[in-house]
């Protein structure tokens, strides 16, 4: 259905076609105009499906500009989301000049009060920072007309349900309440009986959540050995921009920590960064200084970097459409994507979860050895070691040149480039991450329920469940990342094979180590 069919004025379906949008997304065709007739709506979308335009364009079209109260309040769970969404709604209100602010916590309050000032009509903000704004009296809520929950679920895994209660408190009883949630647990539809005046509800199926062109896997491995099968399976698979997902906040620094100490370009992203460091370490991601981003669920809600290629589970979500979430930041604007999962014996029952839930079965992948990444490494140095060749004048070195000379064939000084490149000195180094509480075990499942497990640590003859699978690897068109099969030659095609060949322009520095966990 296209934005025209939805009843929108024509200073909004102006800024839409500026703005390239066309076609309307499920979510938008469904919410639009229940919201447009004043309608409360609950809606079951994630990130990445167009919930911002779903009920940003009816509040914009609803926006009174002789009214110099806010009008409507949206309420997001990270500063990151919140940025993010006032951002489109300037876009999208520009033809119609409507004032949105934006206010988050981790920041200076100073600049927020002044723009609070300048009587915006939408307000977007971070619970915390926009309850301190009310108790400052900076920000009046007496006049709004449309209240919004995004990503109701994270909120309340954040434990923001009483600032939000703190907030609905100063917002009018007659107005419109709109709730968008990834997930709907129970606690999701008691805040809609609560709140909500007779709401609709609107699902966007799973069918429509995940991506066919999300290549997804799966390693089983245990606890202590999962940091080794995740590094392996970069050094084979050498992603273009990944994004590693952790459970908690410290497993997030650790393994951000241990990919750091191996020489890959690493950074963590969680809540408890400073709202400069985390700005900071999403520019180093999009400008790809970084190219493995460490995040929990609730640090990358709201997160739209184009180019990620892979995206790893190191810990598998306890919510089932959390995976979703997660693998949808990859697989994006057509190019196709990567998403390995680790998985622990004890946790395969969660894996067969999101199975049910995406419709889609995994393809188990075998743990890469010690020896196959050092292979991985190897060739993801030679384009790195080559352009150092080509950028080095031997006359001005010429006395150690022929000291080394002297002293080494050809044959072993060019391995030696290449183990220094590839970091190959680092790969057993020592780290430790923490234990972290256990899943508890999922109610009604059982190990047998598919006739057990489907061999996916166990080495392969050839006819699948190996551990290489597609790549989408960036590097001149040879691909390059695991197999299905586990053993037999290579075969290559043009942009998806194993990703055995050489990276382009790679400036990453590799290493690699062993896990020990703590009790």
């Amino acid at each position: 259905m296209k934005f025209n069919e939805l009843g929108l004025s024509q200073a909004i379906l102006q800024s839409i076609e500026a703005h390239g949008y066309v076609e309307a997304t499920p979510i938008q065709e469904k919410t639009i105009p229940l919201t447009l007739a004043g309608k409360d709506v609950i809606g079951q979308a994630q990130t990445g499906t167009g919930k911002t335009a779903a009920f940003g364009l009816p509040i914009l079209e609803n926006i009174d500009l002789n009214d110099q109260n806010i009008q409507a309040v949206i309420i997001s769970p990270t500063r990151e989301l919140a940025i993010q969404t006032a951002e489109e709604l300037k876009k999208l209100g520009s033809d119609k000049s409507v004032n949105v602010q934006v206010v988050f916590g981790g920041a200076d309050i100073r600049p927020q009060i002044k723009g609070l000032k300048s009587h915006p009509q939408i307000l977007v903000g971070t619970p915390g920072r926009l309850l301190d704004h009310i108790n400052r009296k900076t920000a009046k809520l007496g006049g709004v007309k449309t209240l919004v929950l995004d990503e109701a679920d994270e909120m309340l895994n954040m434990g923001f349900l009483d600032d939000i209660e703190a907030i609905i408190a100063q917002v009018p009883d007659q107005r419109q309440t709109l709730l968008f949630s990834a997930t709907m647990p129970e606690a999701i539809k008691r805040i809609g009986m609560k709140f909500m005046t007779d709401p609709e509800y609107i699902q966007i199926k799973a069918k429509q959540l995940t991506t066919d062109l999300v290549d997804q896997y799966f390693i089983r491995v245990r606890h202590e050995e999962k940091f080794d099968a995740l590094t392996r399976t970069i050094d084979i698979q050498e992603p273009f921009l990944g994004i590693v997902f952790g459970r908690t906040k410290r497993r997030v620094e650790e393994l951000a920590r241990g990919l750091e100490a191996r020489g890959y370009r690493a950074a963590g992203l969680h809540g408890d960064l400073t709202q400069q460091m985390r700005s900071r370490v999403l520019d180093q991601f999009k400008a790809h200084e970084i190219n493995l981003l460490v995040a929990t669920d609730v640090a990358a809600r709201g997160l739209d970097v184009k180019d990620v290629s892979h995206v790893y589970n190191f810990d598998i979500p306890q919510d089932p459409e959390s995976y979703v979430h997660r693998i949808g930041r990859t697989g994006r604007a057509g190019a196709e994507g990567v998403s390995v999962t680790l998985v622990a014996p004890n946790e395969m029952d969660y894996l067969r979860a999101v199975e049910d839930l995406t419709k889609k079965r995994m393809t188990p992948l075998q743990p890469a050895t010690l020896k196959e990444a050092r292979i991985g490494r190897i060739n993801g140095a030679i384009d790195t070691a080559a352009a150092t060749i080509k950028g080095l004048n031997p006359a001005e070195l010429q006395e150690q040149v022929n000291q080394m000379t002297s002293q080494f064939t050809a044959e072993q000084l060019a391995a030696g480039l290449l183990a220094a490149v590839a970091g190959l000195d680092k790969q057993n180094a020592p780290v430790v991450l923490s234990r972290e509480r256990p899943l508890p075990r999922r109610k009604g499942s059982s190990s047998s329920r598919r006739g057990g497990y489907r061999g996916g640590n166990r080495r392969s003859n050839g006819n699948g469940g190996g551990y290489r699978g597609n790549g989408n690897g960036r590097r001149n068109g040879n691909g390059g990342g695991y197999r299905k099969g586990g053993s037999g030659n290579r075969s290559h095609s043009e942009n998806r094979d194993n990703r055995g060949g050489h990276q382009g322009g790679g400036n990453r520095r590799r290493r690699d180590f062993t896990v020990r966990e703590k009790d």
